[in-house]
């Protein structure tokens, strides 16, 4: 029954996620985020490690990128955190069930989302709490000005941040998108943004945010000189 009731989930989630991020990427030239005001934020781990972002889109449900898990069996989640080295307070909660896209491909990376069922629900509170989804399938406005963040690398070759970083991107139309990703880039599921800051490795699965809505999932998939050459990065969903 858990099974049938969060594909359902699933189903319900997707369509309203106009677009998810194509990119395995911590923020580059950004900001420490103030503490505990992105509540939604998860840390997605492996042995207690940070490898992905996601977001709480229920009390039970996060949502990352589907190729998180691709060389992770077993993962574990964090929420309400800021610094992930105050390992001895955080929150680590085991996931149940992972719940890829139905048509997710990994070769390609295409539909890069998934929902992890957590073994119990979380407590919502001041530092934990859930992000909005769009609630129809209208495209995001170009030059729309949105947010990514997470604890991945802060630049190219260096580590992880312990505290949650933030940057603001700008959306830009397809065409110049198509351009720059050429086929890299499908113009009915994706969408990408540039900006003097972004994401890099460790920031995959989580949201861009436009607004107080999550527009997408971060899944950067590009190589590590690009986090450096060009902060453009792609949302799939």
């Amino acid at each position: 029954m858990m099974t049938i009731i969060s594909l359902l989930l699933l189903a319900s989630l997707l369509p309203h996620l106009t677009f998810t991020a194509r990119a395995n990427v911590g923020i580059v030239n950004g900001r420490e985020a103030k503490p505990h005001s992105r509540p939604y934020m998860v840390s997605v781990q492996f042995k207690e490690h940070h490898i992905c972002g996601g977001f709480l889109v229920s009390d039970r449900f996060v949502m990352t990128a589907a190729h998180c898990r691709n060389k992770h069996v077993n993962l574990m989640v964090v929420v309400g955190a800021h610094d992930l080295s105050n390992s001895e307070i955080l929150d680590h909660i085991s996931v149940r069930n992972y719940i890829p896209h139905p048509d997710y491909i990994i070769c390609n990376l295409q539909n890069d989302i998934m929902l992890l069922m957590l073994y119990k629900k979380v407590r919502l509170n001041n530092n934990v709490g859930l992000i909005s989804l769009p609630k129809n399938n209208k495209d995001v406005s170009v030059d729309t000005l949105c947010s990514v963040a997470g604890w991945g690398r802060l630049w190219t070759t260096g580590s992880p941040s312990d505290r949650l970083m933030e940057a603001n991107v700008t959306t830009l139309n397809h065409e110049e998108c198509q351009r720059k990703w050429e086929l890299s880039y499908s113009a009915l599921q994706m969408i990408c943004a540039y900006g003097s800051g972004g994401s890099c490795k460790g920031d995959s699965g989580g949201p861009l945010v436009c607004g107080d809505t999550a527009v997408g999932v971060a899944v950067i998939h590009q190589s590590y000189l690009k986090c450096i050459l060009r902060f453009q990065h792609i949302f799939n969903g």
